[in-house]
C-alpha cells in the first residue's frame, strides 16, 4: 500500500498556487513542493492542520491509501 498527495487537485479545485499556500501556513515553498510531489517521507500533524485550515478540508482530501502496482503483481 502507498500514501498518495492529491495536494494539487485540493489547490486546483480551491483556485489557489502553491505559492499562495506556502504563504498561508508559513511553510517554505520547497517543503511544500516535496509533499506536492509525494516525495515527502513525513508531515508532522501541525503541518498537516495548518494546510486544511487554509484549504477548508479534511486530511483525507489530501492524503489517500492505495494498492500500487508492485503489490498486484504475484509470483505464484
Amino acid at each position: 500500500m502507498a500514501v498518495l498527495v492529491r495536494l494539487d487537485e485540493v489547490l486546483l479545485a480551491r483556485r489557489m498556487t502553491l505559492t499562495e499556500l506556502a504563504q498561508a501556513v508559513d511553510i517554505t515553498l520547497a517543503n511544500l513542493s516535496i509533499l506536492k510531489t509525494g516525495k515527502a517521507r513525513a508531515i508532522r500533524f501541525t503541518t498537516l492542520d495548518a494546510i486544511c485550515r487554509v484549504l477548508e478540508c479534511q486530511p483525507g482530501d489530501i492524503l489517500i491509501h492505495a494498492e500500487t502496482a508492485e503489490e498486484n503483481d504475484t509470483d505464484d
